[in-house]
């Protein structure tokens, strides 16, 4: 079984916040809200396996290569829309557009490896890998790591903005 909904968001929420900090920081406040707006869309996505059938839990969209997959959807997608604007720089928004797809899933697959079940990053060879830290179902781990992704997400939008003019 996986990190339920809210886990999955709290570590989105974790993942995003150095992320966040470094784009604000950088003066790309706009990246910033795109991409914690696209990992937080994109937090349940591996979990579509329970909707595919045939398709088993925790198989080939809990591992790298479905990350990569996604990443190169959201950089077609990136590289499409710099044509259609016109104004955006086609490899940067291309670059941005695998970036933001594939630390979304990455998110995904490390809240599940924080569970005992864990995740095969390198399907289909390879085995699991878990850090045994808590059970899926553990209300009180989902509903932590979400609090601390939100504190985190909070903490590096307050350290950001004191950077800013």
């Amino acid at each position: 079984m996986s990190v339920y909904r809210t886990g999955h968001l709290g570590v989105a929420l974790l993942v995003f916040a150095p992320i966040g900090y470094l784009f604000v920081a950088v003066g790309e406040p706009f990246a910033a809200l795109v991409t914690g707006g696209a990992m937080l869309w994109l937090a349940m996505l591996p979990d579509l396996d329970h909707r595919i059938p045939g398709i088993p839990h925790r198989g080939p969209t809990h591992s790298l290569l479905f990350a990569v997959l996604v990443g190169v959807a959201f950089a077609g997608a990136g590289g499409l829309l710099a044509d259609g604007v016109g104004v955006v720089d086609r490899a940067r928004l291309t670059t941005f557009g695998f970036f933001v797809g594939f630390v979304a899933v990455g998110a995904h697959l490390l809240g599940d490896v924080l569970t005992p079940a864990g995740v095969n990053l390198f399907w289909p060879w390879g085995r699991e890998f878990s850090l045994y830290l808590t059970r899926a179902d553990n209300t009180i781990a989902n509903y932590g790591l979400f609090l601390l992704g939100v504190f985190a997400v909070a903490a590096a939008g307050a350290l950001a903005l004191q950077g800013l003019p």
